[in-house]
């Protein structure tokens, strides 16, 4: 656990802010910025990957293969599909899918695991399950933590966010859908959506199984027709919520 190196990533600025703070000798590889510091103690190599997939995947290799990080950390923001969840409720993934990965039908899509070949009889089930024994040390290194309410500057009222355990989608849209949001709720059972966890979760599986991933999300829109407008206006608030949990997990993950 703590004795290695942990990889931290996030897709955004305002997502690592709370997180470190960025030190001059930083190490650039392929456009991206890698820098040494600390997370509760713990050390930790940082880098904003950018938004999407593609990114997410080329910093998760780039920390396993360069800098030998052997636990890997993504924090930020995400969109919320389960209509019981609010803005500023935090969830903590326990699987991943890549809900935009899969054959385009006539009338549907079918999601299928990356990589795989269902046309060999392979099983294309999607998804990356996170492993039950860390599920359980998360959930009791957040044990009795209570987020304070959310600032009334936010707008959505009195509110105090709750930490959700379950499952986060990802694809590479901003999902700005009422129907897409219902969608993937019912199929995937996720309670967020986002753009990077499935792809950091599919390059650390091929590094090896013993490569814990934790995903810390922090809700800043609803993923529905004005998520557009929630991102822009929740995101420092949701970025600051989200480092809240991950400076609890860090030590234990």
């Amino acid at each position: 656990m703590a004795n290695r190196l942990l990889g931290v990533i996030s897709a955004l600025p305002e997502e690592l802010a709370h997180l470190s703070d960025q030190p001059a000798d930083t190490h650039r590889i392929g456009g991206l910025g890698f820098w040494r510091a600390r997370i509760a103690g713990r050390e930790a190599v940082f880098v904003e990957s950018g938004a999407g997939k593609v990114n997410a995947a080329i910093a998760t290799t780039l920390l396993l293969d360069r800098f030998d990080c052997r636990a890997l950390m993504l924090c930020g923001v995400a969109g919320g599909l389960d209509p019981a969840l609010g803005v500023g409720d935090i969830v903590v993934g326990t699987g991943h899918t890549q809900h935009d990965y899969g054959i385009e039908k006539e009338d549907s899509f079918l999601t299928i695991q990356p990589g795989s070949r269902p046309s060999l009889g392979e099983d294309s089930t999607p998804g990356y399950a996170v492993p039950e024994p860390l599920v359980a040390r998360l959930q009791a290194a957040l044990d009795g933590l209570v987020l304070e309410p959310l600032p009334a500057s936010v707008g959505v009222g009195p509110r105090t966010p709750t930490i959700r355990f379950g499952a986060i989608a990802t694809g590479d849209s901003f999902v700005n859908s009422e129907r897409l949001r219902r969608r993937l709720h019912e199929r995937f059972k996720a309670h967020a959506v986002e753009m990077e966890g499935g792809a950091v979760a599919q390059a650390a599986r091929r590094w090896g199984d013993d490569i814990p991933f934790v995903n810390v999300r922090c809700l800043s829109d609803l993923a529905g027709a004005e998520s557009h407008l929630d991102f822009r206006a929740f995101l420092p608030v949701a970025a600051r919520y989200a480092s809240i949990v991950a400076h609890r997990l860090a030590p234990v993950i």
